[in-house]
């Protein structure tokens, strides 16, 4: 039931945004209340990766580990993430990266799920509403810790 659906643009290419949204194991370091991740099993082929991942997030005393598929496809430069098992009803999360004709890219960010289990929904709802939010600029920070700043929004342009 929550949804949350964004668009971003920054100043980096999409190929370079897309590598960095897909290289999952390194979610830990940077992603909001990801606490480790841990990636069962890789496919690579014909410019696509498969990859299940277990993901553990947390806030405070809480902790919940969920399974997902993340399939990353480089000649769309988009990823999917399909829920496998956890305390999720369903998740569903898409990125797409376009080339926003600067040089950038327009970011789209869209997650959509629902708990199993009321009570967690009501602990954990909130927190995941909030942490999705602040994914798009997360990853923008990450971008621009590796691949440098942009002048524009060093200037305040962006």
């Amino acid at each position: 039931m929550p949804k949350f659906e964004t668009e971003r643009q920054v100043p980096h290419p999409p190929e370079k945004m897309f590598a960095l949204v897909a290289d999952i194991e390194r979610y830990p370091e940077f992603v909001p209340m990801c606490e480790a991740l841990s990636v069962r099993s890789r496919k690579e082929g014909h410019g696509v990766t498969i990859a299940i991942a277990d993901m553990t997030v947390g806030y405070k005393a809480l902790r919940e580990t969920f399974t997902s598929q993340v399939i990353a496809r480089a000649a769309d430069c988009a990823i999917n993430v399909k829920y496998l098992d956890g305390p999720f009803r369903y998740l569903d999360n898409k990125w797409r990266f376009e080339p926003d004709g600067k040089g950038g890219t327009i970011i789209h960010f869209f997650i959509d799920y629902e708990f199993k289990s009321r009570i967690l929904g009501a602990m954990m709802g909130a927190m995941f509403d909030r942490a999705f939010r602040m994914f798009s600029s997360a990853f923008e920070t990450r971008a621009d810790e590796i691949y440098g700043p942009s002048m524009s929004r060093s200037n305040g342009i962006v």
